[in-house]
């Protein structure tokens, strides 16, 4: 098989030797940097496909240099520390560049690392082919063939059969949940259950309830027992998502299960085990939630044993007409249809920014194909956030004779489907506190 070319440079002579010494190495082109140049400068010039660095301190200098060199768009970098903090690691790690371990190194894991970036030049760089749109790969619940997408999926494989735990960052509508579930697939864990909890629709005062359950007459309105999601999740994945918009003070408790192993339901006196691997994500850059207090720092660590980074959908190139066809063609498939789309609308879909995502992609395509007859044209085409026309405002859109109460009504609950149910976020759009939400909500479902 031929394999990319390799640049490694380490300090650790016996380090350097066990690499070396891979079988997955003996393939490739291999670049030595006895000197210890500067290793940047090294790759610089190298150019090498994937390159392996030991580093004893990683500056912020560093990291400005190699996210801005152009030789790491293209290349996979893995990079061995002492597993001393490095903040400015961890951002690198964040723009999904690199694979980073801490010594002592597992060489097993290094090996199989390499052989996967084998495997990817070998079908994809090596043959020169270029991945058809109309046929995206796809890896467990992820559809995409971009570099990016690559990326995400060798990291979900190689976090995916450890037991540590993952926060998943990601914009929303990118599929923070879809990786969650990838995850859990490709685990060993993958025939138990995979529970899904949205910590901003959950009202403050059930958080305890919903994450360790009650007994029966716990509380006013406990009218049974009630199994809360760590025992759900038993021997599978509990996936928290939004867990900035948990309240402080239930994000200590859920840092003491995650210290201890240990909860204890609402109203009992029995101490269960928590048995079930823990995903977290979170819209929110994790660094700026800490110093706003959306997120308890302690927790921030016991999470993010494994950090992954979901790329924009701006970001994925090709991907983006690629999955417009896809969506096209499910819903053919799913309705016994054989819609097609024209190039022109293709072009347009390419050179929207998608600030939603995919999921403002999906709505726009399921929306579109319902328009359409037997050709989705560009008019088909209505993006979830359009400008106002010309000289229209707000107050234009408004009917005249509709009552304060039902306009109130409309802006609460859009607001609220267009963010998923979060009400935290949903309180903050619409400019109100989150009880103030709540009461609103109350109020509707009694009417």
């Amino acid at each position: 098989m031929l394999l990319p070319s390799l640049l490694v440079q380490i300090q650790d002579t016996a380090l350097s030797s066990k690499i070396l010494g891979l079988d997955a190495v003996k393939s490739f082109s291999l670049q030595s940097n006895d000197t210890l140049l500067d290793w940047i400068d090294a790759i610089e010039e190298g150019r090498p496909d994937v390159a392996i660095i030991e580093v004893t301190d990683f500056s912020e200098s560093d990291y400005q240099r190699l996210t801005h060199s152009e030789a790491l768009q293209n290349m996979d970098l893995i990079v061995i520390s002492s597993g001393f903090p490095n903040q400015n690691l961890d951002q690198l790690m964040g723009v999904g560049a690199i694979f980073h371990y801490r010594t002592p190194v597992d060489m097993n894991v290094v090996s199989d690392t390499l052989i996967d970036f084998g495997l990817y030049y070998q079908e994809h760089k090596v043959k020169g082919q270029r991945i058809s749109t109309s046929n995206l790969d796809q890896f467990v619940m992820l559809v995409g063939s971009s570099a990016p997408m690559h990326k995400l999926y060798r990291v979900i494989r190689r976090v995916a059969k450890t037991e540590a735990n993952v926060l998943i960052v990601g914009e929303s509508g990118a599929g923070k949940e879809l990786v969650a579930q990838s995850i859990h697939l490709a685990s060993d864990r993958n025939q138990e259950p995979f529970i899904a909890i949205n910590c901003g629709a959950i009202a403050p005062e059930l958080v305890d309830s919903e994450l360790f359950g009650h007994e029966k007459g716990a509380f006013t309105g406990a009218n049974q027992a009630h199994q809360g999601v760590f025992d759900q999740a038993k021997g599978g994945t509990l996936f928290l998502d939004e867990i900035t918009e948990m309240p402080m003070e239930h994000q200590v408790k859920l840092l003491r299960v995650l210290e201890t192993g240990e909860y204890r339901p609402v109203g009992s006196n029995q101490v269960k085990i928590a048995d079930t691997r823990i995903v977290a994500a979170t819209n929110r850059d994790p660094q700026v939630a800490i110093e706003e207090q959306f997120l308890r720092e302690d927790l921030y660590f016991r999470l993010a044993h494994f950090p992954v980074n979901i790329p924009p959908l701006r970001e994925r190139g090709s991907d983006i007409v690629g999955l417009a066809k896809h969506f096209i063609a499910h819903r053919n498939a799913a309705e016994a249809q054989s819609k097609s789309i024209l190039d022109s609308a293709l072009d347009k879909i390419a050179s929207h920014n998608w600030p939603g995502n995919v999921r403002e992609l999906k709505h726009s395509i399921e929306r579109a194909f319902i328009l359409a007859d037997d050709v989705i044209k560009d008019e088909h085409l209505i993006f979830d956030t359009p400008p106002l026309e010309t000289g229209t405002s707000l107050e234009d859109m408004v009917p005249a004779g509709v009552t304060l109460e039902d306009i109130e009504k409309a802006a609460i609950i859009n607001t609220l489907e267009e963010n998923d149910g979060n009400k935290t976020e949903t309180a903050q759009d619409l400019g109100i506190s989150v009880k103030t939400l709540y009461n609103k909500l109350d109020k509707y479902q009694g009417e």
